[in-house]
């Protein structure tokens, strides 16, 4: 039997998102689709602007949106797709009423006592659950995924931490989906690169130190490198492209990271779990937005153009699918790791 799930924030950019990728979803199924005040009650087909594929899935079309209240979910697991200044206010009243929330908002990502995850990454961070019921008081709890910009490179990140990782620049690339609907501007972005992403910076600098620090039993101890982002918005519709400054303690080549890089095992019994994490290519002019962006159904990151810059530094381009592997579907595999370990 599936389990019954719902999306905070369902008609928004990463709401759709999260209703495409569960509509054929072997584990969970869609029973409630929640959003503001004046959608109640009507169904979603006639509330959503649709536009992440062709049409509404078939299991979504016809369901009536609910207000976001505890009392009107029926469901196991709540995703939640909201802006980070509701998430604030909403999540914990689900945690709080038994709820497992596992949540794409920043809201709470940063909290001592939240698990901040990316499966492949730090998976061992879930044992702050636990930490997070005792000092709240609530019967459910909230897991969050990172920033878009921040998982496809942390993901590059996790195996270079055993060749001596010190130092991380990075300038990123950032797609307009990231923004949201209707987002940036077209007069504001066409013909043009907006070097200004608000908040997005302290983001990328903040939150690998959690991701890649160690569990100590009661918090995360941050991982003692340093990383250095710049970022950009750039006319792209999906796909975050970052270029990867890594500095190492020690003398690394590049077959030492491709080797690391190939390293990062997926997790196969996990239904959103690509087949490979990192891909390599070798091509001069590749990874590119339009043609890698969809690499393992969207879950995969792809690099390039790896190069050695200095004797300890080593240049690369990573590229992921930042509604995908950055949103809704970091979401949805966090989902089904704590399916696997328990969790719910």
């Amino acid at each position: 039997m599936k389990l019954k799930v719902a999306v905070l924030g369902a008609t928004g950019m990463v709401g759709q998102k999260f209703v495409q990728l569960l509509a054929d979803h072997p584990w969970f199924k869609i029973t409630t689709l929640m959003a503001s005040e004046r959608r109640v009650g009507k169904r979603y087909r006639e509330e959503v602007n649709w536009i992440v594929s062709s049409d509404v899935p078939e299991c979504a079309r016809d369901i009536e949106m609910a207000p976001m209240d505890p009392k009107h979910c029926d469901a196991d697991i709540v995703f939640s797709a909201l802006p980070s200044d509701v998430a604030r206010d909403v999540e914990p009243k689900f945690a709080g009423e038994g709820f497992v929330v596992a949540s794409n908002a920043s809201a709470f990502r940063m909290e001592e006592d939240v698990p901040l995850v990316i499966p492949e990454v730090n998976p061992d961070h879930l044992k702050l659950i636990e930490v997070q019921r005792r000092k709240r008081g609530w019967d459910g709890f909230i897991v969050t995924n990172p920033n878009c910009t921040t998982i496809m490179l942390v993901l590059t990140l996790k195996p270079l931490m055993e060749l001596g990782l010190r130092r991380v620049t990075v300038a990123t690339m950032q797609a307009l989906s990231g923004a949201g609907y209707p987002g940036v501007p077209s007069l504001a972005i066409t013909d043009n690169v907006i070097p200004f992403i608000k908040g997005e910076e302290e983001k990328v600098e903040s939150e690998p130190l959690k991701l890649l620090g160690k569990f100590d039993g009661e918090k995360v101890v941050p991982a003692g490198i340093k990383v250095s982002a710049s970022c950009h918005r750039v006319p792209v519709i999906d796909g975050h492209l970052e270029a990867i400054w890594a500095e190492f303690d020690r003398s690394v080549e590049v077959e030492d990271v491709v080797r690391a890089f190939e390293s990062l095992k997926p997790l196969k019994d996990l239904p959103t779990s690509p087949e490979k994490v990192i891909i390599v290519r070798n091509e001069a002019d590749r990874p590119q937005p339009r043609l890698d962006r969809d690499a393992g159904n969207g879950m995969s990151v792809v690099v390039g153009r790896l190069k050695k810059v200095e004797d300890n530094v080593i240049r690369y381009l990573a590229l992921g699918h930042n509604t995908v592997r950055g949103a809704a579907g970091a979401s949805i595999l966090n989902a089904e790791l704590m399916v696997k370990e328990g969790y719910i």
